[in-house]
């Protein structure tokens, strides 16, 4: 889930002289961008290499602070994963139900990213990343205290409001307080989301297996210690917010046709991916009963791990390399067409254990790529600042991801087991429909890849998340 959400310190200043600078683009992509932006001079020089692997790991330590915190907020979605048919047992609640954790979740998430822009230009990078945590400490433990499936609905909404007002600045605030070069926070703060996205699931698992509400518990522990630290280590004089941004600005952003069709696209592209995510587990224990294999919390864990660490490794490693070697609108519709494919998979195999995990484990593949891709995407179809841009496509997006679990029961209840992965397909292959008719609208320089190392790697963070 990548975005740059989190430059809401930079892409004040950054995102019309990066427009500007694309006809100075040379033959490897590289342009104006390359450049640092405002807010990252702490880190050193622009596009200056880390002399060694260790300049990287030697960083202020609230540098450490954030990217600890970094690595249990993107644990968050991932985490109750394993746990869903456990809390489905123990509190006598329908699959329909549970899925509901996700929605309300993602919802809330979706809603705040549109804001948060707003929010912390006006109260500082501390005081956003300070006020994420807490809601995620309080509500996290509050889901763990739970009695019932429709208080947990209701916390994990308030979880999803902090996660947006954390992610939405964790990554400038590293970038701006790292020590060595830029390049160098952005790799420190890449390990983190891939721990936190790989990590996720078998935390959850594990925790899971003592009881569905361990992992709650779990994380407000890890995030209080992340609070703490924030407290102690991060100065008095944060990092630069820029100017102050309207809070209409995401919605006046919608007007730009290229963010428009990008937006739209990704909203049909997160609905797959949520269900996915969030409907797996149920057809994986009902295909392991036909084969007389228990699936509990920790096996779940592992098959999330797997699509987690798939994930992760393509959306860092693999993107970049694709997009530059093939343009962005090849990987786009060729990623988006085998994650249909798959989904195809899915539907039609459904009752056979080994097929569908090993199908849902290799979506992670596509997925990692896909989220990447289409941030990118986003940062080079509008001149918007970065923030800005980026918080509304991932408002947009975040919208899908909350449909996605609150229908996909109903349509099981109604169709059978594979007919949430049959609507996956079709919203997968509507995206690509989407991508194709508004190709104009966002075409410019795509079939050229442009984005550096750096800003690509600035485009990725909330999306992912």
């Amino acid at each position: 889930m990548t975005s740059s959400t989190t430059q809401h310190s930079t892409s004040q200043h950054s995102s019309s002289p990066q427009k500007s600078a694309r006809p100075g683009k040379s033959a490897h992509g590289s342009s104006g961008r390359s450049t640092a932006a405002p807010g990252s001079q702490p880190a050193g020089p622009p596009g200056t290499a880390p002399s060694a692997a260790g300049s990287m790991l030697r960083q202020p330590r609230v540098v450490w602070a954030i990217a600890f915190a970094c690595v249990i907020s993107f644990m968050g979605i991932g985490l109750v994963d394993p746990i869903l048919t456990s809390i489905a047992a123990e509190l006598d609640a329908s699959s329909s139900q549970v899925m509901l954790l996700f929605t309300s979740y993602l919802f809330i998430t979706g809603l705040a990213m549109l804001f948060t822009s707003w929010v912390s230009s006006r109260i500082g990078a501390k005081k956003t990343l300070l006020a994420g945590l807490a809601l995620i400490v309080v509500f996290a433990a509050l889901a763990g205290a739970s009695g019932s499936i429709g208080q947990i609905i209701g916390f994990r909404a308030g979880w999803g409001l902090g996660n947006a007002l954390f992610i939405s600045t964790a990554l400038a605030t590293i970038v701006a307080s790292a020590s060595g070069s830029t390049a160098s926070a952005i790799i420190l703060y890449e390990a983190a989301l891939g721990i936190g996205i790989a990590v996720g699931p078998l935390v959850g698992g594990a925790l899971g297996e003592v009881s569905w509400r361990a992992p709650f518990f779990g994380t407000a522990a890890l995030m209080a210690v992340g609070f703490l630290a924030i407290v102690m280590f991060f100065g008095r004089s944060a990092p630069s917010t820029g100017p102050k941004i309207s809070a209409t600005a995401s919605f006046s952003a919608l007007k730009k046709p290229g963010l428009r069709t990008l937006a739209l696209a990704a909203l049909f592209y997160n609905f797959g991916f949520f269900v996915l995510l969030a409907y797996s587990p149920f057809p994986i224990e009902a295909a392991a009963e036909t084969v007389g294999i228990h699936v509990g919390a920790h096996e779940l864990g592992l098959v999330f791990f797997g699509w987690g660490i798939c994930l992760a490794i393509t959306s860092v490693v693999a993107a970049p390399r694709l997009t530059r070697r093939f343009g962005l609108h090849a990987v786009l519709y060729a990623m988006l067409g085998l994650l249909a494919l798959d989904f195809v998979v899915l539907a039609t195999f459904t009752d056979r254990f080994a097929v569908i995990v090993t199908a849902i484990i290799v979506a992670g593949l596509f997925l990692g790529v896909l989220n990447t891709a289409l941030t990118e995407a986003v940062m080079e179809s509008t001149d918007l600042p970065r923030s800005v841009a980026s918080s509304t496509y991932s408002g947009v997006r975040f919208m899908g991801g909350a449909v996605a679990p609150a229908v996909a029961g109903p349509i099981r209840d109604h169709l059978g087991l594979p007919a949430p992965y049959w609507t996956a397909a079709v919203a997968v292959l509507v995206a690509i429909g989407v991508l194709v008719l508004g190709r104009r609208t966002f075409a410019q320089d795509h079939d050229i890849p442009s984005e550096s190392a750096e800003d690509e790697a600035l485009a990725i963070s909330a999306g992912d998340a």
